[in-house]
Order: structure tokens, then C-alpha cells, then sequence
């Protein structure tokens, strides 16, 4: 009975030595998870109010004089292009479509393609490069940006941790980086882990729920302590629908999911035509050219072709200008259009949602609708533009309901979404993001040969 009773006593020790070095190596694999998203939620609420700041400084400038866009709007777009081009020209555009190429392509073998991609220099200038884009009234949001920059700011704690650190997949950190970042930008946590379910991760989601559930609620939490709890827009009234408003729904779901894949499509025709270009000048005259679109069109059409269209949702959606007139929608897209295909710093999800809202404005003066139907149809619109731009519907309806806390519409919100999915395939069968992380991965690959075939010369 002795030796069964020792035997038993060692056994419980083993038990309790293996599980308390578990629980320690679970406890150190996750502190740089919840150190990252602490870091990534202080510099979201930073970023998010320098470039309210710099949007502010567009306003002041049309308000006092408007004609002084035709010089502020030229030298803010030019200047933002060349710290882009001059510092770390993996930090134009979105940066989404970087995070998914880092994702896809990392591997011990390619941490200094990975570099490229995401990291210090990339978090400063993508910073500097947007905030000079919206003081220059660009339509670019920071919502795609505080993406690149939180994966950024996850893969360098990754690259801090020592070698005897329990090991933790870099993998795993940028995606959970991406989805704390959007999860911060637009105060969505669900939206995060959605994005990083439908638009990031290529193995089973098991492996990142974990670190992504956690970093997700530290990184809002961390905005939240200095923002307060908010909504990225508020409580539009959307009860006591017409039962008739799901045929307006389908009506603006097809619309705003064609427009959003053929934007997308025109964006890349229209890199595809600027890869063309030879001399740094005339990369400076597109620049240039469309800034001063920009400039004519705020000053002699309407202002609302300036900044990420947060100012159209909030007006279609809480004040009683509910039908935007028929050319707004062209305003948003065109201001879209010549401030992304620039290669400054600058995201799309903002203005997209700007671009859709608009769209689903338009569409509520053309039936004529009530205002509460109107606003249904206005938060149609951003969930089918979005998902045009994206193809990621259940991203895009996750989104609205988060920024509106709106959950008696999901019907019709998913529904949107799968229609705009549906019809953007008859335009381009890839989203935005897919065209560019392959181009990306294309120019990585191309470095590299020219590096080697430089080392093999030398």
C-alpha cells in the first residue's frame, strides 16, 4: 500500500509540475499579444486625433479662403507622394493589401521582404504621408492605414522577444495585429475578428482565436480609455420600417456593388497605366493634375468631394438632408479615385462607406422614401459599396451594425452585402485588396532578383 501511495504522490507532482509549466508558457506566449495591442490602441487614438486635427485644417483653410486649396491641395499631395516614393514606398495606398502579402509570404526565408512591408519606417511614414494627404483635403481614410500600422507594431514586439522566449508564431502576430487595428480604428471589435476571419487568415481559425479574442478587447479597451466608449457614428432611427424597403435594399445593393468593384477596377487600370511611366516627372504631373481636380471640384461643384466622408454619413444619416443630390455620388468616387491612384498614404474603407452612404442617399430621393427608410437605404449603401471595394460582405455588415448599434437590421444589412458580393463578381471576379497583394508579392519578387543578380556581379 506504501509503494501505491508514493507512486500516486509522484504522479500528482508530475500532474502539477506539467500543468503549472503549461500555464507559464501560455502566460509568456501571451504578454507580447497584450503588450502589442496596448501599444496599437494608444497610437490609434493618436493617429485618430492628429488626423481629425488635419482635417479640421482643410475646413479652416475652404472657410477662409477657399481659393487657397489650388496651392495647400497641390503641395500636400505632392509632398505626401514623395515621402512615400523618397522613405518606404511599401507604405502608399490602404496597407491592407501589404499586411495580406506579408502574411502570405512569411516565412524564415523572407523576413527582409517581410521588412519591407511592414515596421518602424513604415509606421512613421504612413503616419506623416496621410496626415499631409487629409490637411490637403485628399479622400483617404485612416481606418486601412492603423491596419498596416498595428500588424507593423506586432511584428516588431515579436521581433523584441528573446530567444528564450516560449516560441510564438509571426504569423499569428500580424494577423491578430490587423484585426486589433481595425478593431481600434473604427471602435469594431467584432469587425476585427470578422476581418481577420474573412479577409486574413488562410488556415483554421482555432489556431489565432485566442490571441486575436484577447488583443481585439485590450486594443478597444486601450482606445476606450482615452476616447471614451463611442460609435464611429451614432443611433440612426431605423425603427418602424416599410416592409416594402427590402426591394429599395436590393435596388441599392445592386448599385453600390457594381460602383464599388468598378472604382476598383479603374483604380488598377489606372496603376497599371502609371507603372508605364518612365521619369520621376511625370509621376510629379499626375500628382499635381489630380490635385488640382480635387481643388476645382471643391471649389466649384461642392466641398464634399474633400476628406474620408465621415461628414456625408453623419449629415445623411442624423439631420434631415436625407436625399443627396445626383451628383454626389460622382464627387465621392472621383475624389476617391484621384487620391488613391497618387501612391501617397491614404486607406478606402472611410470613403468607401462615405462613397455607399451617398449612393444610398440618392437612391432615398429617387422613391421618395420616409426618413427613417431613407436611413436604411443610406446604411444599404455603405455595406454594399464596401463589400464592391473589399468582397468581404459579412466584414462590411459586421462594420455598420458596430459603428450604429443598429442589430434589428442585420437582415437587411446581410442581405445587402450578399447581393453587392453577387454583382461585383460580373466586374472583377478579385477585390481590390487581391489585385494589389499580388502585385505587391510580384514587386517583393522582382527586388530580390535584382538584389541577387547585383550580389552575383559584384
Amino acid at each position: 500500500m506504501k509503494i501505491i501511495y508514493w507512486l500516486r504522490l509522484q504522479l500528482k507532482r508530475s500532474f502539477d509540475r506539467i500543468r503549472n509549466e503549461n500555464l507559464k508558457r501560455s502566460a509568456l506566449q501571451a504578454i507580447p499579444f497584450w503588450m502589442a495591442s496596448i501599444v496599437t490602441g494608444l497610437i490609434a487614438v493618436l493617429y485618430t486625433k492628429l488626423f481629425v486635427a488635419a482635417e479640421d485644417v482643410t475646413a479652416f483653410v475652404y472657410n477662409q479662403h477657399a481659393w487657397l486649396l489650388f496651392i495647400l491641395t497641390p503641395v500636400c499631395f505632392v509632398l505626401a507622394w514623395w515621402l512615400v516614393q523618397r522613405f518606404s514606398p511599401y507604405a502608399r495606398g490602404s496597407g491592407i493589401p501589404q499586411v495580406m502579402a506579408a502574411i502570405e509570404i512569411s516565412s524564415p526565408k523572407t523576413n527582409h521582404l517581410v521588412d519591407k512591408l511592414l515596421g518602424f519606417r513604415i509606421i512613421f511614414i504612413k503616419v506623416l504621408s496621410s496626415l499631409v494627404m487629409a490637411i490637403g483635403g485628399g479622400a483617404i481614410g485612416r481606418e486601412g492605414p492603423t491596419i498596416q500600422i498595428a500588424a507593423s507594431i506586432y511584428k516588431i514586439v515579436y521581433q523584441l522577444l528573446p530567444k528564450w522566449w516560449p516560441k510564438v508564431a509571426k504569423r499569428n502576430m500580424m494577423v491578430t495585429g490587423a484585426a486589433a487595428g481595425l478593431a481600434a480604428a473604427f471602435n469594431t471589435p467584432l469587425g476585427g475578428i470578422v476581418f481577420a476571419i474573412e479577409e486574413l487568415t488562410k488556415t483554421h481559425f482555432s489556431y489565432y482565436k485566442t490571441a486575436i479574442f484577447s488583443s481585439v478587447i485590450i486594443a478597444g479597451l486601450s482606445a476606450q480609455a482615452l476616447l471614451g466608449p463611442y460609435l464611429y457614428l451614432g443611433y440612426p432611427k431605423v425603427d418602424g420600417l416599410s416592409p416594402y424597403i427590402f426591394g429599395g435594399v436590393v435596388v441599392v445593393a445592386v448599385i453600390s456593388g457594381l460602383l464599388g468593384s468598378g472604382l476598383s477596377k479603374l483604380i488598377l487600370f489606372i496603376f497599371a497605366w502609371k507603372a508605364k511611366f518612365r521619369l520621376t516627372s511625370h509621376h510629379i504631373l499626375y500628382v499635381i493634375g489630380c490635385a488640382l481636380i480635387m481643388a476645382f471640384l471643391a471649389c466649384f461643384v461642392n466641398r464634399e468631394v474633400l476628406g474620408s466622408g465621415k461628414d456625408i454619413m453623419e449629415k445623411t444619416l442624423f439631420t434631415s438632408a436625407k436625399y443627396s443630390l445626383w451628383h454626389t455620388p460622382l464627387l465621392r468616387l472621383g475624389g476617391i479615385l484621384v487620391s488613391f491612384t497618387t501612391g501617397a498614404a491614404g486607406g478606402i474603407f472611410a470613403p468607401a462607406l462615405g462613397a455607399g452612404a451617398s449612393i444610398g442617399s440618392l437612391a432615398a430621393g429617387w422613391f421618395r422614401v420616409s426618413d427613417v427608410d431613407a436611413n436604411m437605404l443610406i446604411l444599404s449603401g455603405m455595406v454594399g459599396f464596401l463589400t464592391g471595394v473589399t468582397r468581404s460582405p459579412f466584414t462590411s455588415v459586421i462594420l455598420v451594425l458596430e459603428m450604429t448599434d443598429r442589430h434589428n437590421v442585420i437582415f437587411h444589412l446581410i442581405l445587402a452585402g450578399m447581393l453587392a458580393s453577387l454583382v461585383s463578381i460580373l466586374i472583377d471576379k478579385h477585390s481590390l485588396y487581391d489585385r494589389l497583394k499580388v502585385q505587391y508579392i510580384k514587386e517583393l519578387n522582382t527586388e530580390r532578383q535584382t538584389e541577387l543578380t547585383e550580389q552575383i556581379d559584384n
